[in-house]
C-alpha cells in the first residue's frame, strides 16, 4: 500500500504537470486556468448535489433497518470524486467526474467494496456495532 502511495505522490505530480501544458498549448494559458477554475466549482456543485441524495439513500435504508453499507460506499466515492475535482489538475479531474457520474460510478463502488471485504476478512479494518 505504502509504494502505491510513494508512487502516487512522485508520479502524479508530473502527469499533472504534463497535463496542463499540453492543455496549455492546445487553449492557451488563461483559458487552461479557466477550465480548471471551472472543473473545481462544478466538483464542488456535483459533490453537493449527489452527496445529498447518497445520505438520504442511506438514511432511508438505516431508518427501515437494513444496512447502508452499498449507500455508504457510494457516498465515499462522491466524496473523494469531489476532492479529486477540487485538487488542481486534468487527470484527476477526469477521475474525480467518473467517480461522481451515477453512470461510471459502480465501478469504482465494486472495486470499493471488493477492497473493504478484503481487508475486514484480512483484520484491517475493524467494524464495531452498538
Amino acid at each position: 500500500m505504502w509504494k502505491w502511495m510513494l508512487a502516487a505522490v512522485i508520479f502524479m505530480p508530473a502527469i499533472e504537470i504534463f497535463g496542463f501544458s499540453y492543455v496549455a498549448e492546445q487553449v492557451g494559458g488563461m483559458n487552461t486556468l479557466l477550465l480548471t477554475l471551472l472543473t473545481s466549482a462544478i466538483g464542488v456543485a456535483m459533490m453537493r448535489f449527489e452527496g445529498r441524495k447518497a445520505m438520504e439513500d442511506a438514511k432511508l435504508k438505516a431508518d427501515s433497518g437494513m444496512m447502508p453499507g452499498e449507500s455508504m460506499a457510494v457516498g465515499l466515492c462522491i466524496f473523494i470524486g469531489g476532492i479529486l475535482l477540487i485538487i488542481p489538475g486534468f487527470v484527476t479531474d477526469i477521475v474525480g467526474f467518473t467517480m461522481l457520474f451515477p453512470i461510471t460510478r459502480p465501478i469504482y463502488r465494486i472495486l470499493l467494496l471488493k477492497w473493504m471485504k478484503k481487508n475486514i476478512k484480512n483484520g484491517k479494518i475493524t467494524i464495531f456495532k452498538r
